[in-house]
């Protein structure tokens, strides 16, 4: 049974650290306008035309083209340099792939969808959602779980994929979380200060009480660990009773009811194009 909710605000002793009083929304991005991707008109290196013919991004273009699956015109390409002629045919593992116009689809999943392109338990997925969205074949970048709702973003761009999916992006995630019971003082400091868990350190980047009665937390991530979320509180013997992704890379639930999807904008696109990653 769920415990009686109580009004009490956690108190500010003398050497702790004061809880926000709001979780401030994402700062609003100024970016270029300019997105459009042309067709290919000039020589163009093998991974990238793989990857803008949205099967994976360039680093992984690499490796499929290295294992020998690559065949432009009818010969097998392992060259890792080689370069595209527009009037050259390319085919993966014998089936032939062209650069697509990329298209950029933001969704906000309802619970019991999973966030995958089939499923071998017939269970319900996301590509029924948005599959008349298009006619390019996207893919989710990352996952959700089945009872995560809120905001994943799908693509065609391998390229921008692998960025947004590499660590060391630190693409910035907001959550709404709400727990079984009241998130006690000293975990919610410790959360804030930086937990360890079995596969390592996790560090939140902010976190804040957005309910008079403590059950309801807003937490902003910037790794992509597996259950991250659900990991974070389960390690304080709290259950995630609620989960949902309101941010994603600055990208927001704004006019976008559940259930629902809508493309991007060309200055959202530009502004995705603008996160750095390490690789």
């Amino acid at each position: 049974m769920k415990p009686e909710k109580r009004n009490t605000p956690f108190k500010k002793g003398k050497d702790k650290t004061p809880l926000p009083k709001k979780f401030a929304a994402p700062k609003k991005f100024v970016a270029p306008t300019e997105t459009s991707q042309q067709p290919i008109s000039d020589e163009m290196r093998l991974n990238k035309f793989i990857a803008h013919a949205g099967v994976c991004s360039r680093r992984d273009a690499d490796t499929i083209i290295a294992e020998g699956r690559i065949k432009v015109n009818k010969t097998i390409v392992t060259e890792l340099g080689f370069k595209v002629q527009p009037e050259d045919q390319v085919f993966l593992d014998g089936k032939p792939i062209h650069v697509q116009r990329f298209v950029y689809l933001l969704l906000n999943k309802p619970k019991d969808y999973i966030t995958t392109m089939e499923d071998t338990h017939d269970r319900k997925t996301v590509m029924e959602i948005i599959g008349d969205a298009c006619s390019e074949r996207i893919f989710p970048v990352g996952r959700l779980d089945r009872n995560t709702t809120g905001l994943p973003l799908f693509t065609n761009d391998g390229d921008l994929a692998g960025k947004l999916s590499h660590p060391s992006s630190q693409v910035k995630k907001i959550y709404e979380v709400t727990l079984d019971k009241p998130i006690e003082e000293e975990h919610f400091l410790a959360i804030q200060k930086g937990i360890k868990l079995e596969d390592g350190p996790v560090k939140v980047n902010n976190i804040a009480v957005i309910s008079a009665d403590q059950y309801v937390l807003g937490l902003e991530i910037h790794i992509g660990k597996n259950r991250i979320v659900r990991r974070i509180f389960e390690h304080f013997g709290y259950e995630v009773e609620r989960l949902d992704r309101t941010t994603y890379a600055g990208l927001t639930k704004k006019n976008l009811p559940r259930g629902k999807w809508r493309m991007l904008d060309p200055k959202e696109v530009s502004f995705l194009k603008t996160i750095k990653s390490k690789k």
